[in-house]
């Protein structure tokens, strides 16, 4: 019997090459991007899933809480590990690390130099009390208790030694930035499973203090919070995390000034759960330059892959009713000849799951196409090995079941259901009950479809907003070089702005901090007496000297700029101006700003500018000069202009470089433009406009179908009426208009329920900016105007072929 239904299923699907191949194709679509965005889902959701205790490990992050809101930082202080363990009960492990990042390490007995090693922490035995190791070589307990050691894992201490068991390895010596020698202690294996933890050396935390580390591993300042500093801590068994997250609440609030407390002002210690890391953005991973994973996003990529499903699921259906018509006659010879009703559900729905196990095949390879298109979305991590998981084959199983299921079963009780003796007597009218229905489901793709190409366009817009935004300074023609912070000197820097002088193509050179516009982070609180009343302010600082203003086209709206490079004295923007309680900018001028113990004097007001993503309002901005170079000079970048038009700029870019080799020939060349700073802000929304551009035009593709599926279906049922009005003198315009009116109703049904949907989803997503586009008319417009001509090119195809037919065929049976 199964033999008998599974040859009948291939012979239909033989002799209905074109809508068994639009069958195959739609749900090809909904499943390969199943497929794919369901091995997104299960790679972010299985990181860290493995450690031992992982239910009871934390970070803890920092929380600036004020009644405006609250901010979020990753770091914290240098003494909070200790505070832990001398003020809060219940915990297990604490242990404090600090990213370093060494500009070489060298392998002493190979005689080996490495640059840049990443991934490199410095730390003590306790991280491997709180993250479990296996442990190849060395001594847990021991391994990083003295200064100069180092403890690597597997993969890094292959790299350092070839094919040299990890036991040979112990006691061998490396040499960080040619003056900070280690002595490894102790290999640990990597782990198997995906993980965030990604450190591959550990040094022992006493070695911080030979390198430029020392400051901030010794700064006892309780208010003085870093991103480099994390603190990890392992509760005891049956301590929950509101204990210590109440623990963690008082001790914030005992260093607390309490007059700002008062007012809801405090920096509070969140104990992030180990759970929530990956997935955080408020905080980030440990690895900074890997996209964060977003709960948001996959939940985004969820839906489109269930729209798609959806939309091909339909096209099953209205394409297996379609064929209604020239299926009628068989299902009443063999209703006839014996069948039972359960025997025709059985036999439709087994070409049902024949067609989608095609499907599904066909999907694997698209799967391979999208895992390119989506490759902007998928980590490094994630590959086509995932599908030969157990979870990810059962999954994939049960979708495909539960598809064809959901897709065949309305068929094929619609085509069983038919009764033997209207059908061969041809009286049989399929679409009497069930011509809505598909109507409805036609109208639901058409509706997913205008959402998708609105939302699109809309997306389009707000990008190309925020990337020709003018911010308030200057981008185009500008590049900046990153100095090596481990050789600071200020002979070098001025060598080689002065050397950089001398090629014609720069129009001006800059030494500073950070450019204005960046991710770059410096705060500090100042405090303004003005009327017997302290003003606090919470300023982002811009370092540069004289030409930096300039060379940014920073305007300046009142007083002067800085006298020279290191003069301590501030210019201020106009929202640091309002906060500060003034309204003209020359009433500032003069004034001054208390920062700890020591007085600056606002000697200008620059007009604002955007000093991060427009995702963010203008926040209060300084710019000063090198005014900590005594303790630690913020003049670490250089800045410049290349003359407008520069024809040859691989040949300047080559001259700086040379420039730059002979200044700091140990140094990696590392040149970055502006205006691919500001643009890099908005990858993340760039990479969505590209998931909604792939996300459109298959949703498209696969509404097409299904409307040439029921333009099929009504052009058959309707053949014998085209014929009857041709003979009585309709015009092939007139005969046009008749079929595609009803079509296009569909499509201004779809486009009215369309255009609420996609305004509200498009509005919430627009909230995350501070600036936004205009929900112009006319992009719903274009959506409505585009879905309509569409529409009647498919229509037209259909309906004007039959519409030129000879009605003599037509009516040949009548």
């Amino acid at each position: 019997m199964f033999k008998n239904y599974i040859k009948i299923a291939w012979r239909n699907i033989w002799n209905n090459k074109l809508f068994s191949f639009i069958n195959v194709i739609s749900l090809a679509i909904g499943f390969s991007a199943s497929f794919v965005i369901g091995l997104m889902v299960y790679y972010d959701f299985t990181f860290d899933k493995f450690h031992k205790d992982g239910d009871r490990i934390y970070r803890t992050t920092t929380q600036f809480l004020s009644p405006e809101g609250t901010d979020h930082f990753s770091g914290v202080n240098s003494v909070l590990a200790d505070a832990l363990k001398q003020n809060v009960s219940g915990l297990e492990s604490v242990n404090a690390f600090y990213d370093y990042e060494p500009l070489k390490v060298e392998v002493e007995s190979r005689d080996v130099v490495f640059k840049k090693p990443n991934h490199v922490i410095f730390t003590d035995s306790g991280y491997f009390n709180v993250i479990d190791y296996n442990w190849l070589a060395g001594n847990k307990e021991t391994s990083l208790r003295e200064p100069n050691e180092v403890v690597l894992t597997q993969q890094r201490a292959k790299s350092y030694f070839p094919n040299t068991p990890a036991e040979n390895i112990i006691g061998k010596i490396l040499i960080y930035n040619d003056s900070i020698p280690a002595k490894i202690t102790g290999v640990v294996a990597d782990f198997e499973e995906r993980s965030d933890f990604i450190f591959q050396e550990f040094i022992s935390l006493p070695t911080a203090l030979q390198t430029d580390l020392k400051a901030t591993v010794t700064n006892t300042n309780w208010n003085s919070y870093n991103s480099t500093i994390q603190v990890l801590f392992k509760s005891l068994p049956g301590v929950s995390g509101a204990t210590i997250q109440e623990q963690l609440d008082k001790l914030s609030k005992s260093h607390a000034d309490q007059e700002k407390l008062a007012d809801g002002e405090w920096d509070r210690f969140y104990a992030q759960p180990l759970k929530e890391l990956h997935f955080d953005t408020r905080y980030g991973t440990f690895d900074h330059n890997a996209p964060q994973a977003s709960k948001e996003v996959l939940s985004n990529l969820g839906m489109v892959a269930l729209f798609l499903l959806l939309l091909g699921s339909i096209n099953f259906i209205n394409l297996t009713t379609a064929q209604a018509t020239k299926r009628a006659r068989e299902i009443g010879i063999r209703k006839t000849l014996g069948s039972s009703k359960k025997q025709l559900i059985s036999q439709f729905l087994g070409e049902t799951f024949l067609l989608t196990l095609l499907a599904s095949l066909v999907s694997l390879v698209l799967a391979f196409w999208l895992l390119h298109i989506f490759s902007a979305f998928i980590p490094a991590g994630l590959n086509f090995k995932l599908f030969v998981n157990p979870w990810i084959i059962t999954a994939m199983f049960i979708l495909i079941v539960v598809v064809a299921l959901l897709s065949g079963i309305y068929p094929a009780f619609v085509l069983s259901g038919f009764k033997p003796v209207s059908v061969l007597k041809n009286k049989f009218s399929p679409q009497n009950s069930n011509g809505s229905f598909r109507k409805g489901l036609t109208v639901f793709q058409f509706v997913v479809a205008q959402v998708f190409i609105i939302s699109t366009l809309l997306v389009g817009k707000q990008i190309n907003y925020l990337m020709n935004k003018d911010i308030g300074i200057a981008i185009n023609d500008i590049a900046y070089l990153d100095l090596p912070w481990n050789d600071a000197a200020m002979s070098k820097k001025e060598l080689l702005k002065n050397r950089l002088t001398a090629i014609p193509e720069l129009s001006m050179i800059s030494l500073g901090g950070a450019p204005p516009a960046s991710m770059y982070l410096n705060s500090n609180l100042v405090e303004f007496s003005k009327d017997g009343e302290t003003i606090e302010v919470l300023q982002e600082q811009r370092f540069g000297d004289a030409a930096y203003f300039d060379l940014y086209g920073l305007e300046l709206l009142a007083g002067r700029k800085p006298l020279n490079d290191t003069i301590k004295e501030y210019i201020i923007n106009e929202t640091m101006l309002h906060k500060l309680g003034f309204t003209l900018p020359e009433e500032a001028v003069g004034q001054q700003l208390k920062m700890g113990s020591k007085s600056y004097p606002i000697v200008g007001v620059m007009r604002d500018f955007n000093e991060k993503p427009l995702t963010s309002a203008v926040q209060p901005v300084v710019f000063v000069g090198d005014i900590y170079r005594d303790w630690f000079s913020q003049f670490n970048i250089v800045h410049f202009k290349l003359q407008p038009n520069t024809k040859d700029l691989s040949g300047t870019i080559a001259k700086i470089q040379d420039i730059w080799k002979s200044v700091y020939p140990d140094s990696d060349f590392e040149i970055q433009f502006m205006d691919e700073t500001v643009s890099n802000f908005y990858k993340s929304q760039q990479r969505t406009q590209k998931l909604l551009n792939w996300a459109t035009g298959l949703a498209i593709l696969i509404s097409v179908l299904g409307l040439l599926a029921l333009v099929v279906y009504t052009t058959e049922r309707r053949i014998k009426e085209i014929g009857i009005r041709k003979v009585l003198g309709a015009s092939l315009l007139e005969l046009q208009v008749l079929l595609c009116r009803d079509f296009l109703k569909l499509i201004a049904l779809a486009f009215v329920i369309a255009i609420p949907i996609a305004y509200w989803r498009t509005s919430v997503w627009l909230e995350d900016f501070a600036y936004k586009t205009t929900l112009n008319w006319w992009v719903f417009a274009i959506s409505g105007i585009g879905m309509v001509f569409l529409a009647l090119g498919i229509t037209s195809f259909k309906t004007l072929r039959t519409a030129i037919k000879n009605p003599v065929k037509s009516l040949r049976t009548e």
